[in-house]
């Protein structure tokens, strides 16, 4: 599952085209209610059925992306709309500790584009880098790699034991310049809509390389 695959699943789908840039909602454990989270997993099961009984490679794969686009949007305003759960990102030392561990990671798996942590999630852009001369890093161990790490450091510093991250992450390729730049925007703006700032980049939970 952490070598690097072109499309895979858990619970939900995962497609991962050489050279893509990705954007990723990643979510502390038990940040969306447990009915909610089932609903979510049975639109995405009965996406699966739908796509199967597509025979056009081109077709399916045209409704793959714009259904998994529409599904990610219903996690995100799960989440954005979550009245419950755990808000342990709130907490300045485990936000910096997040955000450490994005900025660590450019250039060495990934070509970070921009973050933004929330307290109960997170959203990232990147492109993985190639980790051979013909296989990119694999988005699974990627997050992995970064969730493991600042799970226990976050625990250790919250003093508790137990699951932190939800296990899966959600993702959605991005096709071209007008939608990394509409993503972008999303993404720094999270916090504005929040209501937890007036302007993005007075957001300190917040990264990017390039705004516009």
């Amino acid at each position: 599952m952490l070598e690097y695959q072109l499309i895979y699943r858990r619970h939900l789908p995962h497609i991962q085209p050489p050279g893509a840039i990705l954007f990723v909602t990643f979510r502390l454990a038990g940040s969306i209610p447990a009915a909610v989270q089932q609903e979510l997993m049975r639109e995405a099961r009965e996406l699966d059925q739908r796509l199967a009984q597509i025979k056009n490679p081109a077709q399916r794969a045209a409704m793959a992306y714009r259904e998994q686009k529409r599904l990610f949007g219903l996690w995100d305003a799960a989440l954005d709309n979550a009245t419950s759960g755990p808000r342990w990102l709130g907490d300045p030392q485990i936000a910096q500790l997040v955000y450490d561990s994005l900025l660590h990671r450019d250039g060495d798996v990934y070509d970070l584009d921009c973050f933004s942590i929330l307290s109960n999630h997170g959203h990232v852009v990147f492109k993985p880098l190639l980790e051979t001369e013909e296989t990119y890093y694999a988005l699974a161990a990627i997050m992995q790699s970064l969730k493991g790490y600042t799970a226990r450091k976050a625990n250790d510093i919250l003093k508790r034991k137990g699951q932190f991250w939800q296990h899966e992450s959600y993702d959605h390729v991005v096709r071209d310049e007008a939608e990394l730049l509409r993503i972008r925007r999303y993404v720094l703006e999270n916090p504005v809509k929040a209501g937890l700032v007036k302007h993005w980049d007075e957001w300190p939970w917040s990264y990017c390389k390039s705004f516009s």
